[in-house]
Order: C-alpha cells, then structure tokens, then sequence
C-alpha cells in the first residue's frame, strides 16, 4: 500500500507547475552580476506580472526608498540583482502557495503568509549574525514548505492513520514518512531539483526539519531551519503541525545563535513580513 502511495505521490512532481519560461531565463540572466541592466529590463517588460511586481517591491515600505520609482530600469539598479532574484521566485510561486491546504489544516494565504514570514526571518537572522554568502537564503526560506502542495492531498487522504502515528515523542513529519513514505521536505526537494534549482536550496528544503541527520552542515540550511522554527514558534503557518519545534541544539551552537538574536528577529519578523506580503497581494 505504501508503495502504491509512493509512486503516485512522485507521479505529482512531473507534472507540478514549471516556472515560467520569461522568469526561467531572467533568472539566468541574474546569476551574472555583469549582465547589463539593458537585458534583464528587456525580459522584464514581456512580462507585465512580473513588471508591476518589480515596481511595487521598489515602491513598497519593505524597501522604504524616501522617493516613488516609476522606470524598471531605474528600480532594476536600485533593487540589485538578488532582490530581483527573490522578486522573481516569489512571483512565481505566490500563485500556487495562496490556496488551502485541507491535510495540514492551513486555511488560504496561511502557507504563503508562513513562508514569506520565515523568508523574512531567514534575511534577518542572516544580518543579526553578520553572515556572509548567504545571497540565496530568501529563496531557500521561500520555498522549503512547497512539498505541501503536492502531499496534502495524500495526508488528508490518510489523516487518521499519520494522526495515530503521531504522539508526544513523534512529530508530524516522521509520522507522515511512516504512513506515505515521504515527507513534504523530500517531496520539496525533488520540486527544486526537478526546476534545475541550486544543490544548496534543494539541500535546505530537504532538511530544514532535521539538519542534524543530513550527511553535512550547511549554513544556508541551518538558518532555514531556526527560521522556520521561530515562525512556528510565533504561530505564524502552524496547521496540524503543532507548536512542538524548538529550534536543534547543533544548529544554535554552529551558528553562535543567543536568546537576544532570536529576540531580536522575531520583534521585527511580523511587520517586515506582512509589508513583503503587501507587495504580492492583489491589487
């Protein structure tokens, strides 16, 4: 029976939606920092979503610039090719991630509303520790639930069995690995993989339940997983999942995360966080 489950559940990863062709190539195009600014407005301006979303994003209080921006050129070069990068993706997945999601109790907006908070939490633990080359963490936060939108439909399908999985010393995600096989971590991962993503945000997607059992560290990993702890934390995309989480001791001592950093990012997570989601809302 597992199997059966198993095999239909990978059979969604074919067919899940693709990310569209004219963001496919801006975001080729934004993996060089030398391409001209000339290139990616010209991508830009054939797609008129992704056009309004880049004018809004600069015009936004999240990027609170003292003055309005009305040239795509001009809002290109004051955003910087990784803030376009996190525009792109989000614009792209935003759509998707809006609906409900019935197997893990999160109403419409509440996995959108979850990740953009934790995408946010994931930038400001970065700045609160003073890490370096973590350019992709927006990304990674962003996308590390997006395997619910393949596997709910298979948790709702099998909810009394993961919820007599579950108990006080077994959390959600392993009881669904002992019913379906899989869990949303892995089912994310083969998402990314299956849009030529980056190994590093597959790997953090894969892991950002339970970085003490992948085979190395990673730094992008680590703050994906506190991110997305702290959120949970502050009930922000909590669902059937609970309120169990705290935060892996091997990842705090890794990071030299304190109480006061946690603090710190969460008094700002909310409000940065809705503005963000402001940007993406309908008009």
């Amino acid at each position: 029976m597992k199997s059966d489950c198993l095999d239909k559940i990978m059979s969604k990863i074919d067919t899940f939606p693709s990310i569209p062709g004219s963001a496919v190539k801006l975001l080729a195009l934004l993996e060089n920092s030398e391409t001209p600014v000339g290139e990616i407005e010209a991508v830009l301006r054939i797609d008129p979503g992704l056009t309004a979303n880049v004018l809004k994003l600069t015009n936004s209080a999240y990027i609170g610039l003292p003055t309005k921006v009305g040239s795509i050129k001009r809002a290109v070069m004051l955003l910087g090719m990784n803030k376009i990068k996190q525009l792109v993706m989000a614009s792209c997945v935003g759509a998707v991630m809006d609906g409900p999601i019935p197997g893990y109790d999160l109403p419409a907006g509440e996995l959108w509303r979850h990740s953009i908070a934790v995408s946010v939490a994931a930038e400001g633990l970065s700045r609160e520790l003073k890490l370096t080359g973590t350019d992709d963490i927006f990304t990674a936060a962003l996308l590390h639930d997006v395997g619910k939108l393949i596997l709910g439909q298979f948790i709702q399908e099998d909810l009394a069995a993961i919820d007599a999985a579950a108990g006080t010393d077994v959390s959600f995600e392993i009881a669904e690995k002992q019913v379906l096989g899989t869990d949303h971590a892995e089912i994310g991962a083969r998402i990314l993989s299956h849009w030529s993503l980056p190994e590093d945000l597959v790997h953090a997607v894969q892991w950002h339940h339970d970085p003490d059992a992948a085979e190395e560290s990673r730094r992008t990993t680590d703050i994906v997983h506190v991110a997305n702890v702290l959120c949970l934390m502050m009930g922000i995309g909590v669902g059937r999942e609970g309120l169990q989480y705290e935060p892996s001791p091997n990842v705090t001592r890794r990071l030299g995360l304190k109480p006061f950093h946690l603090e710190h990012v969460a008094s700002q997570t909310l409000q940065l966080a809705e503005e963000l989601s402001d940007v993406f809302s309908a008009d």
